[in-house]
Protein backbone atom coordinates (compact mmCIF):
# COMPACT_ATOMS: atom_id res chain seq x y z
CA UNK A 1 0.00 0.00 0.00
CA UNK A 2 1.84 2.83 -1.04
CA UNK A 3 -1.67 5.83 -0.95
CA UNK A 4 -4.25 5.31 1.69
CA UNK A 5 -7.28 7.51 1.65
CA UNK A 6 -9.37 7.41 4.70
CA UNK A 7 -12.34 9.22 6.17
CA UNK A 8 -12.97 8.70 9.78
CA UNK A 9 -17.29 9.79 10.67
CA UNK A 10 -17.81 9.03 14.20
CA UNK A 11 -21.77 9.55 13.63
CA UNK A 12 -22.05 7.88 10.29
CA UNK A 13 -23.95 4.45 9.81
CA UNK A 14 -20.92 3.78 7.92
CA UNK A 15 -18.05 5.29 10.43
CA UNK A 16 -15.04 4.38 8.41
CA UNK A 17 -14.01 4.22 4.70
CA UNK A 18 -10.97 3.44 3.47
CA UNK A 19 -9.54 3.67 -0.50
CA UNK A 20 -5.77 2.01 -1.33
CA UNK A 21 -3.70 1.76 -3.92
CA UNK A 22 -0.55 -0.50 -4.26
CA UNK A 23 2.62 0.83 -5.93
CA UNK A 24 4.96 -1.67 -6.64
CA UNK A 25 7.28 -3.55 -9.15
CA UNK A 26 5.05 -4.97 -11.87
CA UNK A 27 6.65 -8.04 -12.29
CA UNK A 28 6.54 -9.20 -8.07
CA UNK A 29 3.50 -12.13 -8.09
CA UNK A 30 0.82 -11.69 -5.82
CA UNK A 31 -2.39 -13.85 -5.62
CA UNK A 32 -5.98 -11.68 -5.53
CA UNK A 33 -8.43 -10.89 -1.98
CA UNK A 34 -8.90 -14.55 -0.43
CA UNK A 35 -8.66 -16.48 2.82
CA UNK A 36 -4.85 -18.08 1.98
CA UNK A 37 -4.05 -18.56 5.42
CA UNK A 38 -5.45 -21.57 6.69
CA UNK A 39 -4.39 -20.55 10.46
CA UNK A 40 -6.04 -17.38 9.97
CA UNK A 41 -9.80 -18.21 8.85
CA UNK A 42 -11.41 -14.97 10.08
CA UNK A 43 -8.95 -13.06 7.80
CA UNK A 44 -9.33 -12.12 3.97
CA UNK A 45 -6.77 -10.70 1.85
CA UNK A 46 -4.58 -10.17 -1.26
CA UNK A 47 -1.39 -12.33 -0.79
CA UNK A 48 2.27 -11.38 -1.87
CA UNK A 49 3.65 -14.40 -3.16
CA UNK A 50 7.42 -13.98 -2.24
CA UNK A 51 7.22 -12.70 1.46
CA UNK A 52 3.64 -14.40 2.34
CA UNK A 53 2.44 -11.76 3.79
CA UNK A 54 -0.45 -8.83 3.02
CA UNK A 55 -0.72 -4.90 2.12
CA UNK A 56 -4.21 -4.70 2.99
CA UNK A 57 -6.95 -6.88 4.19
CA UNK A 58 -10.20 -7.17 6.38
CA UNK A 59 -11.27 -9.93 9.16
CA UNK A 60 -15.03 -10.56 9.59
CA UNK A 61 -15.10 -8.48 13.08
CA UNK A 62 -14.98 -5.37 10.87
CA UNK A 63 -11.60 -4.31 11.49
CA UNK A 64 -9.61 -3.14 8.17
CA UNK A 65 -5.92 -2.75 7.98
CA UNK A 66 -2.85 -1.70 5.40
CA UNK A 67 0.48 -1.37 5.53
CA UNK A 68 3.20 0.49 3.74
CA UNK A 69 7.01 0.93 4.12
CA UNK A 70 8.02 4.52 4.94
CA UNK A 71 10.71 6.82 2.37
CA UNK A 72 13.65 5.06 1.58
CA UNK A 73 13.23 1.60 2.66
CA UNK A 74 11.75 -0.38 -0.88
CA UNK A 75 12.19 -3.86 -0.42
CA UNK A 76 13.08 -6.59 2.00
CA UNK A 77 16.18 -6.72 3.84
CA UNK A 78 18.06 -9.81 5.04
CA UNK A 79 17.51 -10.37 8.73
CA UNK A 80 14.41 -8.77 8.92
CA UNK A 81 10.77 -9.54 9.43
CA UNK A 82 8.22 -8.60 6.39
CA UNK A 83 6.22 -5.82 6.95
CA UNK A 84 2.94 -7.33 5.38
CA UNK A 85 3.35 -10.36 8.89
CA UNK A 86 1.67 -6.99 10.63
CA UNK A 87 -1.65 -6.68 8.76
CA UNK A 88 -2.14 -10.53 9.63
CA UNK A 89 -1.23 -10.06 12.77
CA UNK A 90 -3.58 -7.17 13.42
CA UNK A 91 -6.67 -9.00 11.79
CA UNK A 92 -5.99 -11.67 14.25
CA UNK A 93 -7.89 -9.82 16.95
CA UNK A 94 -11.46 -9.43 17.15
CA UNK A 95 -11.01 -5.97 19.18
CA UNK A 96 -9.12 -2.52 18.22
CA UNK A 97 -8.07 -2.40 21.63
CA UNK A 98 -5.91 -5.50 21.68
CA UNK A 99 -4.82 -5.13 17.99
CA UNK A 100 -2.90 -1.90 19.08
CA UNK A 101 -1.54 -3.19 22.37
CA UNK A 102 -0.57 -6.16 20.57
CA UNK A 103 1.21 -4.15 17.53
CA UNK A 104 2.75 -1.53 19.91
CA UNK A 105 4.58 -4.34 21.68
CA UNK A 106 6.17 -5.52 18.75
CA UNK A 107 10.03 -5.30 18.52
CA UNK A 108 10.75 -2.41 15.82
CA UNK A 109 13.95 -3.63 14.76
CA UNK A 110 12.80 -6.81 13.40
CA UNK A 111 10.71 -4.80 10.66
CA UNK A 112 12.11 -2.16 8.39
CA UNK A 113 10.53 1.38 8.76
CA UNK A 114 6.78 0.87 8.24
CA UNK A 115 3.15 2.70 8.20
CA UNK A 116 0.18 0.60 9.60
CA UNK A 117 -3.31 1.70 9.63
CA UNK A 118 -6.05 -0.54 11.60
CA UNK A 119 -9.58 0.61 11.80
CA UNK A 120 -12.45 -0.10 12.88
CA UNK A 121 -16.25 0.60 13.57
CA UNK A 122 -15.53 3.07 16.78
CA UNK A 123 -11.54 4.24 16.28
CA UNK A 124 -8.76 3.80 14.13
CA UNK A 125 -4.53 4.24 14.51
CA UNK A 126 -1.29 4.89 12.71
CA UNK A 127 1.08 2.84 13.80
CA UNK A 128 4.24 3.91 12.91
CA UNK A 129 8.23 2.69 12.58
CA UNK A 130 9.78 5.54 11.48
CA UNK A 131 13.41 3.84 11.94
CA UNK A 132 15.03 6.07 14.43
CA UNK A 133 15.29 5.70 18.38
CA UNK A 134 11.70 6.42 19.31
CA UNK A 135 10.21 3.06 19.09
CA UNK A 136 6.74 2.02 17.64
CA UNK A 137 4.62 5.32 18.13
CA UNK A 138 0.89 4.41 18.11
CA UNK A 139 -1.49 7.92 17.10
CA UNK A 140 -5.55 7.73 16.81
CA UNK A 141 -6.72 9.31 13.16
CA UNK A 142 -8.95 12.14 13.86
CA UNK A 143 -12.38 12.37 12.80
CA UNK A 144 -12.27 13.75 9.01
CA UNK A 145 -10.64 12.51 5.86
CA UNK A 146 -6.49 12.19 5.66
CA UNK A 147 -3.84 10.83 3.31
CA UNK A 148 -1.26 8.10 4.40
CA UNK A 149 1.42 7.61 2.47
CA UNK A 150 5.42 6.74 2.90
CA UNK A 151 5.24 9.53 5.69
CA UNK A 152 3.70 10.79 8.36
CA UNK A 153 -0.27 10.66 8.15
CA UNK A 154 -1.07 14.19 6.41
CA UNK A 155 2.47 15.04 5.86
CA UNK A 156 1.95 18.54 5.00
CA UNK A 157 5.71 18.44 2.98
CA UNK A 158 5.07 15.06 1.07
CA UNK A 159 4.30 16.46 -2.31
CA UNK A 160 1.80 13.54 -2.99
CA UNK A 161 -0.24 14.65 -0.38
CA UNK A 162 0.11 18.61 -0.70
CA UNK A 163 -1.66 17.87 -4.32
CA UNK A 164 -4.45 15.40 -3.27
CA UNK A 165 -5.69 15.84 0.00
CA UNK A 166 -7.38 19.37 -1.01
CA UNK A 167 -8.74 17.24 -3.91
CA UNK A 168 -10.32 14.44 -1.15
CA UNK A 169 -11.68 17.24 1.03
CA UNK A 170 -13.63 18.29 -1.68
CA UNK A 171 -15.17 15.15 -2.72
CA UNK A 172 -18.59 13.68 -1.95
CA UNK A 173 -18.08 10.80 0.05
CA UNK A 174 -18.97 7.73 -1.03
CA UNK A 175 -22.53 5.55 -0.54
CA UNK A 176 -21.35 1.95 0.28
CA UNK A 177 -24.86 0.84 0.53
CA UNK A 178 -25.67 2.44 -3.12
CA UNK A 179 -22.43 0.92 -4.28
CA UNK A 180 -21.37 4.77 -4.72
CA UNK A 181 -17.64 4.98 -4.95
CA UNK A 182 -16.95 6.61 -7.97
CA UNK A 183 -15.11 9.88 -6.54
CA UNK A 184 -12.52 7.96 -4.44
CA UNK A 185 -12.42 5.40 -7.62
CA UNK A 186 -11.80 8.20 -9.88
CA UNK A 187 -8.98 9.95 -6.99
CA UNK A 188 -7.36 6.48 -6.90
CA UNK A 189 -7.20 6.42 -10.70
CA UNK A 190 -5.96 9.76 -11.17
CA UNK A 191 -2.25 10.43 -12.87
CA UNK A 192 -3.05 14.04 -12.14
CA UNK A 193 0.77 15.83 -11.07
CA UNK A 194 2.84 18.29 -12.31
CA UNK A 195 4.93 17.81 -14.99
CA UNK A 196 8.37 17.84 -13.38
CA UNK A 197 7.10 15.07 -10.65
CA UNK A 198 5.43 12.39 -12.20
CA UNK A 199 5.73 10.34 -8.44
CA UNK A 200 3.22 12.34 -7.00
CA UNK A 201 0.53 10.90 -8.96
CA UNK A 202 -1.99 8.43 -7.22
CA UNK A 203 -1.85 5.95 -9.73
CA UNK A 204 1.25 5.58 -11.37
CA UNK A 205 2.57 4.20 -14.63
CA UNK A 206 6.66 3.24 -14.45
CA UNK A 207 8.08 0.13 -15.97
CA UNK A 208 9.57 -0.26 -12.91
CA UNK A 209 7.30 0.53 -9.67
CA UNK A 210 3.82 1.23 -10.99
CA UNK A 211 0.12 0.69 -9.37
CA UNK A 212 -0.57 -2.57 -9.27
CA UNK A 213 -3.97 -2.67 -7.61
CA UNK A 214 -7.10 -1.51 -6.04
CA UNK A 215 -8.94 -1.57 -2.91
CA UNK A 216 -11.96 -0.18 -1.01
CA UNK A 217 -13.34 -1.34 2.33
CA UNK A 218 -16.19 0.62 3.73
CA UNK A 219 -17.17 -0.60 8.00
CA UNK A 220 -20.47 -0.21 9.57
CA UNK A 221 -21.57 1.12 12.93
CA UNK A 222 -22.44 -2.69 13.87
CA UNK A 223 -20.62 -5.29 11.76
CA UNK A 224 -22.63 -8.46 12.15
CA UNK A 225 -25.89 -6.92 12.76
CA UNK A 226 -27.46 -7.24 9.86
CA UNK A 227 -25.25 -4.65 7.62
CA UNK A 228 -21.73 -6.15 6.86
CA UNK A 229 -18.70 -4.69 6.05
CA UNK A 230 -17.72 -3.99 2.52
CA UNK A 231 -14.26 -4.61 0.62
CA UNK A 232 -13.78 -4.01 -3.15
CA UNK A 233 -10.62 -4.91 -5.17
CA UNK A 234 -9.57 -4.31 -8.77
CA UNK A 235 -6.70 -6.34 -9.78
CA UNK A 236 -4.57 -3.23 -11.62
CA UNK A 237 -5.12 0.14 -11.74
CA UNK A 238 -8.21 1.66 -10.65
CA UNK A 239 -8.28 3.36 -13.86
CA UNK A 240 -8.26 0.42 -15.86
CA UNK A 241 -9.44 -2.75 -13.91
CA UNK A 242 -13.07 -3.02 -12.57
CA UNK A 243 -13.61 -2.98 -8.70
CA UNK A 244 -15.22 -6.41 -7.80
CA UNK A 245 -16.60 -7.60 -4.57
CA UNK A 246 -14.43 -9.69 -1.83
CA UNK A 247 -16.65 -12.24 -0.05
CA UNK A 248 -16.32 -11.56 3.99
CA UNK A 249 -15.62 -14.33 5.91
CA UNK A 250 -18.50 -15.65 8.38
Amino acid sequence: MCTLLILRRPDDDWPLLVGANRDEDPGRPWRGPDRHWPERPEVVAPMDELAGGTWFGMNRYGLVAAVSHRGGTVGPEEGRRSRGELVLEALEHAEMETAVEALADLEPASYRPFNLFVGGPTTAFWIAHTGDDMGVLVREVPPGPHILTTGDLDEPEDPRIELHLPRLRRLDPPEPESGDWRAWTDLLGSRLHPEDEPGTAVNLDREDFATVCSQLAAIPRYPGHGVEPVFLFAAGPPDRAEMEKVPIPE
